[in-house]
């Protein structure tokens, strides 16, 4: 396969010198391109098109095995799905019409005798529909697009949401949460001491029954409201089998939520998850790589470091019933500092 690269490689470069002397060339005045040569080139366009299209229809198909699985992990996933799969199928649409028309276009219209492009100084008709068309398909988009952001980032109208802060620092994360109020105690750097990594203000009287967990589990069809902050740089908290992403800036809280929707038991019965990570453990089998099975996780999307790419935490969704009696065997802030 590397062989092939190379030869591919160096007949584009050897082209592309060839051409370049051939422009040069055209300084003299005896240089004319003949009949032939117009009709050599117009079928290499031709060619390099069908190419382009099977390398696209190719890639497409192989690189199925690095996307994320089909279905959302959230309710609100749902939504940003649709958005990507009709905004990517008007993309695919646009771009195929206007590559053939590009490529058809360039070799039937090839400098040969008789053949003669036709030519429209304006056209209001043709102005109006390529003006109003994208103008409708982009305003839709953008009004269905503020909606699914508002069910996101607009959390007033959940019922008896769940409560969690995500810390990030160079280079991990910490989470907690609101205990059996279910209300967060107040954080800042400054209170950073021993065993209180996260810096809670334990004078707040909501902090003692924090819960602070390196492992983040999730009840399914609960909403979840996270709090973002970050110690040092900027950090970007990315959970994509949620369909979500937020920054976490130092000096600040940022949120969103969502409502986890499928348990991971329940994603890794998933036969398109089954799938593909029987794929992927084969590439790592062949790599001399231990095999894996599907797990949610919580990433940095910022490129924070040198460790950056170590920044994770495993993300857990269970039934609610099973969350709960999790959180409960949990030990808060207080009992870990007394």
């Amino acid at each position: 396969m590397k062989a092939l690269f190379f030869i591919l490689l160096f007949i584009v470069i050897a082209t592309a010198v060839w051409q370049i002397f051939k422009i040069l060339g055209l300084m003299k005045k005896d240089q004319v391109a003949t009949e032939d040569e117009n009709n050599i080139n117009g079928w290499l366009m031709l060619g390099l098109g069908g190419f382009i299209y099977g390398l696209m229809i190719y890639s497409m198909y192989k690189g199925q095995v690095v996307l994320l699985p089909r279905e959302s992990g959230s309710l609100e996933g749902e939504h940003i799905d649709n958005l990507f799969v009709i905004t990517m199928t008007m993309i695919i649409f646009v771009q195929f019409v206007t590559q053939f028309l590009i490529y058809y276009f360039t070799f039937k219209y090839r400098g040969l005798k008789g053949t003669k492009a036709k030519f429209y100084a304006d056209s209001h008709k043709l102005e109006l529909w390529w003006t109003v068309t994208p103008a409708v398909v982009l305003t839709g988009l953008i009004l269905y697009g503020l909606w699914t952001w508002n069910s996101v980032m607009d959390t007033s109208d959940a019922e008896n949401p769940l409560v969690i802060e995500l810390y990030a620092k160079q280079f991990n994360w910490e989470a907690r949460y609101g205990g059996a109020d279910n209300e967060l105690g107040m954080a800042n750097v400054r209170f950073i001491e021993g065993i209180n990594t996260m810096g809670i203000d334990m004078t707040d009287k909501n902090a003692a029954d924090d819960v602070p967990v390196r492992e983040l589990h999730l009840p399914k069809g609960r909403k979840v409201v996270f709090k973002f902050r970050s110690q040092d740089v900027l950090h970007s908290a990315y959970m994509p089998h949620f369909r979500a992403q937020m920054n976490c800036v130092p000096g600040m809280v940022t949120s969103f939520g969502f409502t986890p929707a499928v348990t991971t038991v329940e994603m890794r019965q998933n036969e398109a998850t089954i799938a593909k990570f029987e794929e992927i453990n084969r590439i790592r089998e062949a790599e001399g790589k231990e095999p894996v099975e599907f797990d949610y996780l919580l990433l940095c999307n910022k490129i924070c470091g040198s460790s950056h790419y170590n920044m994770q935490m495993k993300i857990v969704v269970v039934e609610e019933a099973e969350f709960n009696a999790w959180l409960g065997q949990q030990k808060t802030i207080a009992q870990l500092i007394n």
